[in-house]
């Protein structure tokens, strides 16, 4: 091809190219064509502290139910009869620990109120835990015969009847047992609610009387069955957080 051919074709080549493409340089093209996008340094300091977070909530998620079951509340399953009728065989219940815990850090002597359900140490056998009513309370004479049981303090010198104008005591069975009694000061007097010969072993039927010391906490609610769902109060006063805190930091200063 001629000289002056050759110059034709360039500048034919020229006349079909933009004219932005004539001046430009021609760049070869990418190998990867998507774009390559760095982490920024904030979401690995991010990804950093959600590692630290997760390993802390395994760490003291166990630490502290074990604490709350240890001060707190605690589940337990009734076993046998000797609860009936307010409690029966298998029935699913929480116990309150607060009060005492309370009181434990206040240097004070934890005592229930008169009518708490208890969950308590077996006197004989601290490996063995019990569940009873508390009837009678430090200083009281307590006397049980033909059927009834009669408690005898300053407030009632005369005597009284401590099932009497209860929730549950007329559905009581007559109250078995012979005892002439009077409760320390760090003790108290405690009854099944099964009061039949045979239906619970307590203190008018060979346990004695219950070491305030022994005692684990209150009954506060049955959750199972859940067609009898029921929260239990108190007779004694109810403990606020604020209380608990208070209490907890006093006894450290």
């Amino acid at each position: 091809m001629t000289a002056k051919k050759l110059l034709l074709v360039y500048n034919g080549l020229q006349s079909i190219m933009p004219p932005q493409a004539q001046n430009s340089p021609v760049q070869p093209a990418p190998q990867n064509s998507s774009p390559v996008i760095e982490k920024p340094h904030r979401s690995r300091k991010k990804e950093a502290k959600n590692i630290i977070f997760t390993v802390l909530l395994f760490i003291f998620a166990p630490l502290l139910a074990l604490l709350m079951i240890i001060f707190v509340f605690q589940s337990y399953v009734v076993d046998g009869s000797s609860m009936e009728p307010t409690l029966q065989n298998g029935n699913r219940v929480f116990i309150l620990k607060l009060p005492k815990t309370v009181d434990s850090l206040r240097g004070k002597l934890y005592i229930p109120g008169r009518h708490e359900i208890i969950v308590f140490k077996k006197p004989s056998d601290p490996s063995t835990q019990l569940i009873k009513r508390v009837i009678g309370l430090p200083g009281d004479h307590v006397i049980v015969s033909d059927n009834h049981i009669t408690i005898y303090n300053k407030a009632n010198p005369g005597g009284f009847n401590p099932d009497t104008g209860t929730s549950y005591g007329d559905k009581l069975a007559p109250t078995d047992g012979n005892v002439d009694i009077t409760v320390g000061n760090d003790e108290v007097f405690v009854c099944g609610d099964n009061r039949s010969p045979g239906g619970s072993l307590d203190s008018r039927t060979g346990l004695g009387l219950v070491p305030v010391d022994n005692i684990i906490g209150r009954l506060w609610l049955r959750y199972f069955p859940l067609s009898e769902f029921k929260t239990y109060g108190t007779t004694a006063t109810l403990v606020s957080w604020q209380q608990f805190s208070t209490a907890l930091s006093l006894n450290y200063k």
